[in-house]
């Protein structure tokens, strides 16, 4: 009998073979993931694990035993090289063929990459994977300057990290505001302040041209300006990997395309995390999501569907980055909204951001406030009193009962 193969070994992988079990299905499971280690977590990697506050036992997702006891086979370091939808089989690298009854592309996604000169410099690093970190946490135990290329969520949170463990962190962002693609200019500039008050420097509209070294990096240079490194990472967003599903002719763009149900193009292949493009039907387009919750529920969707069921995945999108004491929880798209709402004090690092659009919410940036995060989840879709959100002495779950 053919069986359930899943192709990744990220969270949406290690999610859909424990909800295969959940869902009844008794066959074999197949993990094939090009990683040296079983499914783990990846937003502890900046935050947790390189600080070396969580070990590699709390990174993974659930422990090796859980596999074993569930009968599900977990093939690492195996990489597949294709796909036949018509045969239903994958081929590893290994030149092993393996039938499947469904499968499951949980392929994620990869790091961009810069090309420019002396970006082969031994010192450069992307975060993406355990190896990844494991590469970084070295080098920051003999440097003293680390240069950040990208101020998203990713080099923000190494920023914190390292800036407390006492390097001089340099930020390079080549937009006019760090976080410009994810939030607003009023978030962006809390950050921006926040981390220079902790001891970050942080450069706008610094578009990096080369890199500077010999063997080793030494320097970033934006232009005729040069930053100073010992060592360097960069994060300037991931690529999704559909390159498998493209070759074996299932439909792509910008990801992998399916439907409400995780369905791909193909028969009985389905795809889930951040390899997929999905529709939303609560927000009425399609997305590509780089987040856990996402990856986690279209996980469950696509288990419960490859086992004959019809369940739809529909979701507001949420979020989180840890940087220094401070949780960010956010929830829907603040680009959405119309109006901006404050309740608390942003100097106190305790308060929310409501985007508003025609008087109803749309999203949240909830900074160590989970109780408004978790009110929030609930308001999407709801008109509300703009003031009575402000009103940090209002009681915000008597506008759940409106």
């Amino acid at each position: 009998m053919a069986a359930m193969v899943i192709v990744g070994a990220g969270h949406a992988a290690g999610q859909a073979a424990a909800s295969l079990r959940q869902e009844g299905y008794d066959g074999e499971i197949v993990i094939l993931g090009d990683e040296a280690h079983i499914p783990y977590q990846r937003p502890p990697l900046s935050k947790q694990y390189l600080s070396g506050e969580h070990g590699l036992e709390r990174v993974h997702l659930r422990p090796a035993k859980f596999y074993q006891d569930k009968s599900v086979s977990v093939k690492t370091g195996t990489r597949v090289e294709a796909i036949d939808v018509n045969a239903k089989t994958v081929t590893t690298h290994a030149g092993e063929t393996i039938a499947y009854a469904k499968l499951l592309l949980a392929t994620g996604a990869r790091p961009r990459h810069l090309t420019i000169p002396g970006h082969d410099l031994l010192g450069i690093h992307y975060l993406r994977g355990i190896d990844d970190v494991d590469a970084i946490r070295a080098d920051m135990e003999r440097a003293k300057r680390l240069v950040i290329v990208g101020g998203g969520y990713i080099g923000l949170e190494v920023a914190a990290v390292a800036a407390e463990r006492g390097l001089e962190v340099h930020v390079l962002e080549m937009e006019e505001r760090i976080l410009a693609r994810v939030t607003t200019e009023r978030m962006s500039r809390y950050y921006h302040q926040l981390h220079e008050s902790r001891g970050v420097h942080i450069h706008t509209r610094a578009a990096v041209t080369a890199f500077k070294g010999v063997g080793h990096v030494q320097g970033v240079l934006c232009d005729d300006v040069e930053h100073p490194a010992d060592m360097v990472i960069v994060g300037i967003g991931v690529t999704p990997n559909s390159e498998l599903a493209q070759a074996a002719g299932i439909d792509c763009a910008n990801g992998v395309l399916v439907d409400d149900h995780c369905r791909t193009s193909a028969p009985d292949v389905f795809a889930a995390g951040d390899c997929t493009n999905h529709p939303n039907p609560l927000l009425g387009r399609r997305l590509r999501l780089e987040s856990v919750p996402n990856a986690m529920e279209q996980a469950r969707v696509a288990a419960a569907n490859m086992c004959g069921g019809n369940k739809v995945y529909s979701s507001i999108p949420w979020f989180w980055s840890d940087q220094f004491e401070l949780k960010l929880q956010m929830v829907g798209f603040s680009a959405d909204g119309d109006t901006e709402v404050v309740r608390g004090d942003m100097a106190s690092n305790c308060f929310a951001v409501f985007y508003l659009k025609d008087g109803a919410v749309v999203a949240v940036d909830a900074v160590n406030s989970p109780k408004e995060f978790m009110i929030c989840k609930q308001l999407i879709g709801r008109q509300v009193d703009a003031a009575m959100l402000a009103d940090p002495e209002a009681d915000l779950k008597a506008l759940l009962k409106r």
